[in-house]
């Protein structure tokens, strides 16, 4: 069908009825979806959209007499002034009027207003003369955009020429003030989201790199050039031919996403939020198996962004030039080829680069040599941008570009600003292939809050700031570990190859291991560090696997650890890329536990490699000395002997070996202190130590504690992080729960009190507990994981079977397992709580009535049984 014959204008002002306006739109609509899934070009739609609107709009105007009034006139402000309009967009509308409106032409101008929320547009609307638009225009910098790019639609020329009169720059914000308030305008809204595009859920319009960055390019243009499109900033000669071009595909891609978004959920939400983008990568014709096309879509909102931020970036120092004068008169030279102009590097040769492609790591290597230096001179940073489009190779493959290279990994500052710039400009991803492969490469998860070469570059600069001295409060042991390694170098290469290899398929430690020894290897690197590199990039999510998802008090982990890592130098590599890693997993992943957690791995491990893989502990040497340090601290705080030696005899020998000796004294000294033997005692540290609220529960051991716990501590909305499952040889629970408020903090205040009481409530009463089933979250229920049940091999010391469990985030998850174990009759000794995002990764030591590992058919009856709990509500 042609557009046109959908034209309101084809109807007479009578005939636009309420229900007739409704069908209107609605065949508009339909036209414009299919348009839209027929490839259409989306410039065309967005106008096609408005200019029928005006026309509708146009008739309605019409019909309640409002064109009758010789001084009224209807102005389409905002995006819709700009002639743009998506399938939800706002209509923003001013009615303009000489002078203050009668009750009569009020109830006219309300009538019509009423009829467009009838027909369930977004009308935004304001009735203003000229003289309120300028004093509302004077003291909001948003207004006096909308004021700007206002469009008459119908209605007094005269009145709007008087408005547009009005708005002239030499009346109504200069040039030099609009540019000034619409940069800082940009500055505060990229501060909303962080300064960065890249969240997992953005916004399409707002976050940085998005439309309204492009908008904020053509709305100073406009002021100052009177430029209406991008197209005219070309020939004032602010923007080349292919920058211009550039601009414009990346504005017809976040064009064509807003376009779907808004056609997927049917009103105006620029946020492309989980449970939106499946429809929308499909709308967009991006196709492949599970998650690729939401990660294939994002990717290219990634990069799109970037080119935005970058496009952006350049203009606005441009227009600080030509529109405020500020050009740098503090010129100083550096080098033969490089100036500092204020704190900004620059050129001096416009065609060095394109002569010379080393001389762009040259660049970089002054940034960093430079700590005056702030960023990239505009004119530089274009002819840097024409350069990096001229290559016809990787800059890897030139000798003098790999020495230099090198001499930027190894210098203290290379892995700060330095870094950062070629990161953000593409240097980087022009600089080695595998790099190229990674740039905006999003894996669809909660886990991962970055694409994978933003989330390498945090890690990146995590290590580079664990040498500075504010890394001796927030990470004490980075910072005595990085300021004192050898070659720094090392990490930093390990670090930009550990994710190199991710969306290839396969393993992507060890295709990136391979891919660091290559490079290693190409860059002059002896083999041993080579070889180092490649161990780091294959083993790096060693570290934090072990000591999150395996019994670190276990002298067989510890053992085999130890034993993987081999000597202390591998081990202080992998320890700092392990915490900068996690550091820059997402903003809300690091906390004390984890932080508690892997320092203890460290220090066993150390003192492991220290005494020598082939000398292993003597468990009842430790199993004294723990005794004999609790016995000290119980003494300094006069328990009397007399009573510790028979309440110990009661504990089993696993019991010292697992706690330490302030937990040992602390659990004896309440429970020598309760005389309530029938009921239970519970107790949370008030000094939180390794990293969360410890909680110890002393009761007569009966059925099912473990998922009354977990259970109640679920209706708390508190985390079980970790938990030791003890029971004495009288047949007393000696259970230990780590546990952590929804943020990560310890629990404090008012909240220890009710929790103890609530906990002693519980555990009085013998039902089965009340498990909350409760939906997933908007964000969950985007996600699918298969449940899996997967058991390793019985501990050599303790004789327990170890049940690793993957399963889906779900609400009172812990408490269904426990039921189901409490229902076989297993018991649990231990637990270790892992959450990654949407899905959980839980492993639990297990014995069976009689004390066992479980065999194999247990184990069978056991992995139905958990499967069937979990899968119950229709989630897999």
């Amino acid at each position: 069908m042609d557009a046109s014959l959908l034209a309101p204008a084809l109807l007479s002002p009578t005939e636009l009825t309420l229900p007739k306006c409704k069908e209107i739109l609605a065949r508009l609509q339909d036209w414009l979806e299919q348009r839209f899934n027929a490839g259409d070009d989306i410039m065309e739609l967005v106008v096609t959209r408005s200019q029928h609107m005006d026309q509708l709009l146009t008739g309605l105007w019409q019909r309640h007499g409002l064109d009758k009034d010789p001084q009224l006139a209807l102005v389409a402000v905002g995006g819709y002034g700009r002639g743009e309009l998506h399938p939800y967009s706002d209509i923003d509308l001013l009615i303009l009027c000489n002078g203050t409106p009668d009750a009569a032409l009020n109830d006219r101008i309300g009538s019509f207003v009423t009829l467009l929320w009838d027909l369930h547009l977004e009308v935004g609307h304001s009735v203003r003369s000229v003289a309120e638009c300028i004093r509302q225009g004077d003291k909001d910098i948003t207004i006096a955009t909308n004021l700007i790019e206002a469009r008459l639609i119908t209605g007094c020329y005269d009145t709007f020429a008087a408005l547009t009169q009005a708005t002239q720059p030499d009346k109504f914000w200069p040039s030099q003030a609009f540019f000034e308030a619409k940069r800082t305008e940009q500055e505060e809204r990229h501060r909303q989201f962080q300064d960065t595009s890249y969240k997992l859920e953005p916004d399409i319009k707002s976050s940085p790199g998005g439309l309204r960055d492009i908008q904020t390019i053509s709305w100073v243009a406009r002021r100052h050039f009177g430029a209406a499109t991008l197209s005219e900033m070309v020939s004032h000669g602010f923007l080349s031919r292919a920058e211009y071009h550039e601009l414009l595909d990346c504005q017809n891609f976040l064009w064509k996403l807003r376009f779907a978004l808004h056609m997927a959920i049917h009103r105006p939400d620029n946020r492309l939020l989980f449970d939106r983008q499946r429809a929308v990568a499909t709308a967009l014709g991006f196709a492949g198996e599970g998650n690729e096309p939401i990660e294939q879509m994002m990717k290219r909102f990634y990069q799109t962004v970037r080119r935005v931020a970058e496009l952006n970036e350049m203009l606005l120092q441009l227009f600080d030039e030509a529109i405020l004068g500020h050009i740098a008169m503090d010129v100083k030279m550096l080098t033969p080829e490089f100036r500092l102009r204020g704190r900004l590097i620059d050129v001096i040769n416009p065609e060095l680069f394109r002569a010379e492609p080393a001389a762009i790591l040259r660049l970089f290597y002054q940034i960093a040599a430079n700590p005056q230096i702030t960023g990239i001179y505009s004119t530089t940073l274009r002819q840097l941008r024409d350069a990096r489009r001229r290559l016809t190779g990787f800059l890897c493959e030139r000798p003098d570009c790999r020495r230099l290279f090198m001499m930027l990994v190894r210098h203290p500052r290379g892995c700060g600003l330095a870094l950062t710039l070629m990161h953000r400009y593409g240097i980087l991803a022009a600089y080695f292939p595998q790099w190229s492969k990674i740039v905006g490469q999003m894996q669809f998860d909660m886990f991962h809050a970055y694409p994978v070469d933003e989330h390498t570059h945090r890690l990146l600069k995590n290590i580079y700031r664990f040498r500075k001295p504010a890394a001796k409060h927030s990470h004490p042991l980075c910072f005595e570990i990085c300021t004192r390694l050898r070659k720094p170098e090392l990490l930093n290469l390990a670090a930009l190859f550990h994710d190199i290899a991710k969306g290839r398929g396969g393993d992507h430690s060890e295709l990136g291991a391979e891919d660091a020894l290559a490079f290693c290897l190409q860059h002059d690197l002896d083999k041993s560090d080579a070889r180092l590199v490649a161990w780091l990039v294959r083993h790096h999510l060693l570290m934090s696997v072990t000591a999150q998802r395996r019994d670190i008090y276990d002298p067989d982990v510890i053992g085999e650890f130890a034993g993987l890592v081999r000597d202390e130098l591998r081990l202080d590599f992998l320890y700092s890329l392990t915490v900068a890693d996690i550091c820059a997993t997402n903003d809300h992943l690091w906390n004390d536990w984890k932080g508690t957690l892997l320092r203890e791995l460290y220090f066993a491990t150390q003192k492991a490699l220290r005494r020598g893989l082939e000398n292993p502990p003597d468990l009842r040497l430790r199993i004294r000395e723990n005794q004999r340090q609790a016995r000290q601290i119980l003494e300094h705080l006069d328990t009397p002997v007399a009573q510790i030696k028979p309440l110990w005899a009661r504990f089993t020998a696993d019991y010292f070996l697992r706690h330490t000796p302030d937990q040992i004294a602390w659990h004896s000294r309440h429970i020598l202190a309760h005389h309530d033997s029938w009921r239970p005692l519970v107790q949370i540290s008030q000094q939180p130590g390794r990293g969360g609220s410890e909680l110890f529960i002393y009761s007569p051991d009966s059925p099912n504690l473990f998922g009354r716990v977990a259970a109640a501590l679920d209706q708390k909305n508190l985390n079980i992080h970790d938990a030791q499952i003890m029971t004495s040889k009288d047949g007393y629970a000696l259970d230990t729960f780590i546990v952590l408020e929804p943020d990560g903090q310890p629990v404090s205040g008012d909240r220890l009190s009710d929790l103890c009481h609530s906990l002693s409530e519980v555990l009085l009463i013998p039902a089965p507990p009340t498990v909350r089933i409760r939906p997933p979250s908007r964000r969950h229920r985007e996600f699918t994981v298969t449940t899996q049940v997967n058991f390793l091999q019985p501990q050599r010391l303790t004789k327990r079977t170890l049940m690793e469990l993957v399963a889906l985030d779900t609400p009172g998850l812990l408490a269904r397992i426990g039921s189901v174990f409490s229902r076989l009759g297993l018991n649990l000794h231990a637990a270790k709580i892992t959450t990654i995002g949407e899905r959980v990764e839980d492993f639990f030591s297990l014995t069976n009535k009689e004390d066992r590992p479980l065999n194999e058919q247990e184990q069978v009856l056991l992995r139905e049984k958990v499967v069937e709990e979990l899968n119950q509500d229709g989630k897999i």
